[in-house]
């Protein structure tokens, strides 16, 4: 129960500045899906792009770990964007997630140099968009759009970081070893969902607009 309830306790800590940015984000998806309805691919894409935001920043805060130096293993937050870059494209995947880095750094910034917060966040985000190049296996995409994430944190931590490597330790194999423990579980994490059969006919009605 006591593990339970630290999972979910850091929604308390989302700041009011970060509520009204997630709540102007779904009031602009609900304009333009409102009014929308000629530019029916644009809308959807506008639309889906905030929901795949807000579902995966509201992911990011059921934190099933917290590594020391900061960092979490989360169910899946990232595959919401990792979907949107499938079924949009990687442009549209890209955008979304540099916007959910931005988002991300608004609520819960760790910043030591102007290079290292692009790093981490803006860059390290949208390169979940990758996922966007692979339009026949998903799953490839996911492991893609990891690997491009971890290799931005993979620099930041070496160049920026480097101080909280043990004594003795390589900085460049103490980030490799940091950002492979955060991001390698959080990828299986997200495979594993993806191979749920209901969530592989979601995602195949997403992505075809004539759908819906």
């Amino acid at each position: 129960m006591k593990y339970l309830v630290g999972v979910f306790s850091d929604f308390a800590k989302i700041k009011a500045i970060t509520i009204a940015a997630l709540v102007v984000v779904l009031v602009v998806v609900l304009i333009f899906y409102v009014r929308g309805k000629k530019r029916r691919y644009d809308t959807r894409t506008i639309v889906y792009g905030g929901l795949s935001i807000a579902i995966s920043f509201v992911l990011s805060y059921v934190r099933l770990y917290h590594m020391p130096q900061g960092g979490t293993i989360t169910p899946a937050s990232m595959l919401p964007l990792f979907i949107y870059a499938y079924a949009f494209g990687p442009a549209a995947g890209i955008t979304a997630g540099v916007a959910y880095g931005f988002l991300q750094l608004i609520q819960d910034a760790f910043v030591v140099h102007w290079a290292q917060l692009l790093l981490d966040y803006p860059l390290a985000f949208g390169a979940l968009g990758i996922a966007g190049f692979f339009k026949k296996n998903l799953p490839l995409g996911i492991v893609a759009g990891g690997v491009g994430r971890f290799v931005f944190h993979f620099i930041s931590g070496f160049v920026f970081f480097a101080s909280y490597a043990p004594k003795g330790m390589n900085p460049v194999y103490y980030s490799l070893v940091y950002n492979a423990t955060v991001i390698g579980p959080e990828l299986v994490i997200c495979l594993v969902v993806y191979a749920i059969p209901q969530v592989k006919r979601a995602i195949k009605v997403l992505s075809n607009p004539s759908a819906l």
